[in-house]
């Protein structure tokens, strides 16, 4: 059976939160069932822009850190990467406050790129993904609970979708957004080639209605983690009171036969049912996936100048000519 821990996390508080991300791997025996001695450990948070930290729209750095020092303390070295709609990891990692708690753990960030993967689908046969993730000993992907305009909500599946690198998510956009089974069966099997061993899903403080970054702070004061995505999603899913099948990548999991039922899965700690959230706001309307050739080459000028923007500022910042 699949294993989904989850408890009431009530700050972000780094000596309460540590304690409470101890509590959640408690059923495994700690960080150290997922991390050994010399493995190399993909931290993949939500980093999905720089431009609204106020608006709880990424995974929380003091999430990253605690995870980072877990994942030290257990002999492994983590590395934190992603790959952001709009500029680099790095650039919207500094605007949402996370170098300094990177720099204390002497943690480098790192710039995907991309290497093809073979996939058995009949719909697709391949993916670019990121070679930094395929060849991670360990990947530990630490999505944000959110609403989504176009995929109802956003959860440990959805998060790996950072993995296929630059601008490559647009054109799957374009390429298969007209199709939302299609669009979640490619976000479903980007989630099997990565295969995180561990998912830890940042519910501390949600983000709410027109999201993934056009909603409203929440505080649900959960935390959860697996060590199957899918299965997380799922019990996710059941807290937030959602259809699975208005849910993209759940109803494409279970398609594909690898989403638990939820009388499938373990719960050592709480049950989902311990933890409903009431009235959860969900998009108003939703918005078509698809994204039409002008606005994919409109996004990517725009990711361009901002990578640009952010290598000119780091450059100056390390006293460097521009």
């Amino acid at each position: 059976m699949s294993t989904v821990s989850l408890i009431q996390g009530k700050s972000y508080d780094l000596a309460v939160l540590r304690q409470s991300l101890e509590e959640l791997l408690a059923p495994w025996g700690g960080m150290g069932a997922f991390v050994k001695k010399g493995d190399r450990v993909l931290l993949k948070p939500n980093l999905l822009t720089g431009s609204q930290p106020q608006r709880e729209c990424i995974t929380r750095p003091e999430i990253v850190f605690c995870v980072a020092q877990l994942v030290q303390e257990a002999g492994g070295k983590p590395f934190l990467g992603d790959s952001p709609a709009f500029g680099s990891a790095k650039g919207v990692a500094a605007n949402n406050g996370y170098l300094p708690y990177l720099e204390q753990l002497n943690i480098p960030i790192v710039e995907f790129h991309g290497q093809r993967c073979t996939i058995e689908n009949e719909s697709f046969s391949h993916l670019r993904l990121s070679k930094e993730a395929l060849e991670a000993d360990v990947v530990i992907n630490l999505p944000k609970v959110k609403s989504h305009v176009q995929l109802t909500l956003t959860l440990g599946v959805k998060n790996l979708f950072g993995c296929v690198p630059g601008k490559m998510k647009a054109w799957w956009h374009m390429e298969a957004g007209k199709d939302a089974n299609r669009f979640g069966e490619m976000l479903v099997e980007t989630a099997r080639a990565i295969q995180p061993q561990l998912t830890i899903m940042d519910g501390i403080i949600g983000h709410e209605g027109n999201g993934p970054s056009g909603g409203d702070p929440r505080f649900l004061g959960i935390l959860g983690a697996s060590d199957d995505v899918f299965a997380l999603d799922r019990a996710w899913v059941a807290l937030l009171q959602a259809d699975p099948q208005q849910i993209p990548t759940v109803a494409a999991s279970q398609r594909l036969g690898v989403c638990p039922d939820l009388s499938e899965i373990e719960f050592p700690l709480l049950q989902p049912g311990d933890l409903l959230v009431q009235d959860w706001k969900f998009p108003q309307n939703l918005v078509p996936i698809d994204f039409g050739l002008p606005r994919v080459v409109r996004s990517t000028f725009k990711h361009l100048y901002i990578r640009l923007t952010e290598t000119v500022r780091f450059k100056g910042l390390r006293g460097e000519k521009v």
